[in-house]
């Protein structure tokens, strides 16, 4: 039987940017787990609308945008 594991709670929603002066970019669901623990999330850039993958450890990194 293999175990079911809960993603950790995502900020949906949250815009943040990528380090201080990075673009900005809108978190979304968590997609999977990787082997070493961390999760891939789903976030979307603010100014183009592109979608990308993204580590959940950057993504509580990073600051939200001003």
């Amino acid at each position: 039987m293999t175990a079911v594991i809960a993603p950790p709670l995502i900020p949906v929603g949250k815009i943040k940017s990528f380090g201080a002066f990075g673009p900005n970019y809108e978190v979304g669901r968590a997609l999977r787990q990787l082997d070493d623990g961390d999760w891939l999330v789903d976030i979307k850039m603010v100014e183009t609308g592109e979608t990308a993958e993204y580590r959940m450890t950057h993504i509580l990194d990073d600051p939200e945008a001003r």
